[in-house]
């Protein structure tokens, strides 16, 4: 069974930074494409970065402020956020796949974001 636990989640001010982590279990986590996602309050799910093996992609929304990266000896799955503004206030997931596949897939339970002074 496919598992993914966020964490890392906190309120921060404006101009802040966090780091998400998520880890997985029950599938081949180092061979596997990852998403960070997020749902800002009163909107649908959306797409903010992806790892391959070796790749990173990210939304516009998100790019030069947020690092995706992966430790796989660890199962463990990483965002970094720097230059939070207001607008990222949202819940944070975990998703198994890429940018293309990932809605259909697999999600944590998420972790709260909130950006505000």
């Amino acid at each position: 069974e496919v598992q993914l636990a966020e964490s890392g989640g906190d309120w921060v001010q404006p101009g802040g930074s966090l780091r998400l982590s998520c880890i997985a279990s029950g599938f081949v986590f180092s061979l596997s494409d990852m998403t960070w996602a997020r749902q800002r309050p009163g909107e649908e799910l959306e797409w903010i970065s992806a790892i391959g093996q070796t790749s990173t992609y990210y939304a516009t929304s998100v790019k030069g402020r947020f690092t995706i990266s992966r430790d796989n000896d660890k199962n463990t799955l990483y965002l970094s956020m720097n230059n939070l503004k207001t607008e990222d206030t949202a819940t944070y997931y975990c998703v198994l796949g890429n940018q293309f596949n990932w809605r259909d897939n697999a999600r944590g339970q998420g972790t709260q974001v909130t950006v505000s002074s």
